[in-house]
């Protein structure tokens, strides 16, 4: 066989990627930062080893394809209604503001409204690709910041759709008249494919899938995954809309069956191949020269998307009412280039909008910025300036902070618990305290819960617990314990580390998501670690040890060898109960009631004395008298008219006790 176009190529990208990731991971450096340089290397602008640019950017656009794709899959219809109610308003007021600030700029330096719209759409859009996958390295999905993050970025993929309309209409010639119809005919052409789509999708995909897999093929499956991200995909492009876009109604349409989840777990290894040639093909867009021709200009673009794009996106997270540290960590994680600024870019200049000389030093910015990100949503958490910065901004959020404690509380706070996050853990605390006369007070960061608990009245009040301030004003250092129960790690251990400073002596209870966790939290200070992982695996083995049947005893053994094996609890061990019934072994055993009626043969008879153990078969296990269960009865205790006797046997051990103790039939 002869050689094969294109294969050589991708044999170097595969194995210089994997070279360059190593050793910049050697340097702490994230994976998209070594594909990055990888791709930036392997470029034309590089060592010209990639040739076949135009194939290599065709599987790129696959790895954007897949990666919407399972976007999708995780963000069905109705989860997807849900997260843009919270970050809809987020989402327009960051690519809104960025947007009309770029275009401002640009149209003060001189250059037309059209090129000033498409600068302004490429400065609004972030890079998906890169801050989903750092969010989802350092488990920060969930985190108020990663849910704003997540949910502004779904808003800009599904701006991109009017945006590419926009663009290349803005390149044609045309009055503006003609081309305000020309957006508005072909934005409606979007709505109704966007809506036909879905439509048809909903109701072809979940049978096709369960013909599919009635036929017991896996292959078969994932080439009908494949057939449908990438026929959404294409069929959407018939309409002029992106082929990202289709891709993710593709996505969402197979999440709504029963087969999402499968998909996903499918797809995932393709999605992650592509993607990383995707990286690298970004980076060999990047052009040291531009940099050394004009420095001044790449740079002032660099700090544009870092800094200015930054501080907009922290501006929207205010909008949303969130506090100064997830406004900041917010501002960091979306202040880059976005993948889909490359597609406007290459649209904008396939019309004439723009030339090679307007590109070539907004791509290197934004290559730059690109490489930087993961670098600096890495740093963010353990940068505190930029919170003491928005600080006083954070008066505009309109909650109670946790300076009015000591103004509600006029018999100033003392031998009170004080805890930090008030989730389904938090909130299960305070119950606890409360229900035993424990007086407590809440810190919380997110303003909703505040209002919320405020309604209730609950002692929930906002503040950071990282400042001493915040810890003073909710009087640690009188306090019995404290109780940390959020879920940002990183901010965790910044509180710890300040409440040993205003309590060194206090008892500190920490909860952590993972058992390894669980050191570093001790050296910074905590008494006690609670980690989900262990206290969920427990939990787990004494379930399904339970519903295999295996004895208690040996339920018990295992959850003590665990827990020696990972963390103590003061909790005694607690093995779910099964009722005699869900026992396999015992399903032929028979339970039944009987009462004791007048001129009954048990009537006034011990239980020793109708010895029913041995003339019977069934075994009295309880009786039942004047509404209160006597469990284990004394077998010299006579029974009176009224008693509810309980028997456990065979069906006709059961059957012949139960006519010893009824009343004989009349003769």
């Amino acid at each position: 066989m002869g050689h094969i176009p294109l294969i050589d190529e991708l044999a170097l990208i595969a194995g210089l990627g994997v070279i360059v990731t190593l050793l910049l991971g050697r340097l702490r450096l994230p994976t998209v930062a070594g594909l990055l340089f990888a791709g930036a290397l392997l470029g034309p602008n590089g060592f010209a080893i990639a040739k076949s640019m135009e194939a290599i950017e065709v599987l790129a656009e696959l790895g954007v394809v897949f990666l919407l794709f399972t976007i999708g899959l995780e963000f069905s219809l109705s989860r997807l209604r849900e997260v843009m109610r919270q970050a809809a308003l987020g989402g327009l007021v960051q690519v809104g503001l960025t947007a009309g600030v770029a275009i401002g700029i640009a149209i003060a330096l001189g250059q037309s409204t059209s090129r000033a719209v498409f600068y302004g759409f490429v400065f609004a859009l972030s890079s998906t690709a890169i801050v989903l996958r750092a969010l989802a390295e350092r488990r920060e999905m969930e985190a108020p910041h990663g849910r704003f993050i997540v949910g502004t970025l779904i808003f800009q993929d599904l701006c991109v759709v009017p945006m590419v309309l926009i663009v290349s209409l803005l390149g044609s010639q045309g009055t503006p008249a003609d081309a305000a119809r020309g957006i508005s005919f072909a934005l409606g052409k979007a709505t109704l494919t966007v809506v036909v789509t879905i439509v048809v999708a909903r109701w072809v995909v979940p049978r096709a899938l369960a013909w599919v897999d009635a036929a017991r093929s896996r292959e078969i499956f994932l080439l009908a995954i494949l057939a449908i991200c990438i026929g959404t995909a294409w069929l959407t492009s018939l309409a002029g809309l992106s082929l990202a876009l289709g891709a993710f109604l593709g996505g969402m349409v197979v999440a709504d069956t029963d087969f999402g989840h499968r998909a996903l777990g499918d797809v995932t290894p393709l999605r992650d191949a592509f993607v990383s040639l995707f990286f690298v093909s970004l980076g060999m867009l990047f052009d040291y020269r531009i940099v050394f021709d004009k420095p001044v200009l790449v740079t002032l673009l660099t700090f544009g998307f870092l800094f200015g794009k930054g501080a907009l996106a922290t501006i929207a997270a205010f909008a949303m009412r969130f506090p100064a540290r997830v406004a900041w960590l917010a501002g960091v994680g979306l202040a880059q280039f976005g993948e889909f600024g490359f597609v406007l870019t290459r649209l904008a200049q396939g019309t004439g909008l723009v030339g090679d000389a307007e590109t070539r030093p907004l791509l290197a910015a934004g290559v730059i910025s690109m490489f930087l990100t993961p670098v600096l949503v890495r740093i963010a958490p353990h940068v505190s300036a930029g919170e003491r910065l928005l600080a006083p901004l954070e008066r505009m959020i309109g909650v109670r902070s946790i300076d009015a404690a000591d103004q509600n509380d006029p018999h100033y706070l003392k031998g009170h618990v004080v805890l930090v996050g008030f989730g389904v853990a938090g909130r299960l605390v305070t119950q606890a305290l409360a229900a035993s006369g424990v007086q407590f007070v809440v810190i919380e960061l997110n303003a909703a819960t505040v209002r919320a608990a405020a309604k209730e009245g609950l002692p929930v009040y906002y503040g950071d617990a990282t400042s001493e301030e915040a810890l003073g004003h909710a009087h640690l250092a009188a306090a019995r314990a404290l109780v940390i129960v959020m879920n940002d790690p990183q901010a965790q251990q910044r509180v710890l580390d300040t409440a040993r400073r205003v309590a060194p002596k206090i008892p500190i209870f920490a909860r952590a998501r993972y058992l390894a966790e669980g050191p570093r939290l001790r050296e910074l200070g905590a008494n006690d670690v609670i980690a989900d992982e262990v206290e969920g695996g427990v939990e787990m083995v004494a379930r399904v040890l339970r519903e295999l049947e295996v004895p208690g005893n040996v339920i018990h053994e295992h959850i003590e060898t665990a827990r020696a094996k990972t963390q103590a609890s003061a909790r005694a061990t607690v093995v779910p109960r099964r009722t005699l019934g869900s026992h396999r072994a015992l399903a032929d055993l028979k339970i039944e009631s009987v009462l004791v009626r007048e001129g009954s043969p048990a009537a006034g008879r011990t239980a020793r004395e109708l010895d029913l153990r041995h003339r019977t078969g069934a075994l009295l296990v309880a009786i039942q008298r004047d509404g209160v269960l006597v469990e284990n009865p004394d077998p010299s205790d006579p029974l009176g008219v009224g008693d509810v006797v309980y028997l456990v046997g065979s069906k006709d051990a059961v059957a012949s006790a139960t006519r010893e103790l009824s009343v004989p039939p009349a003769a």
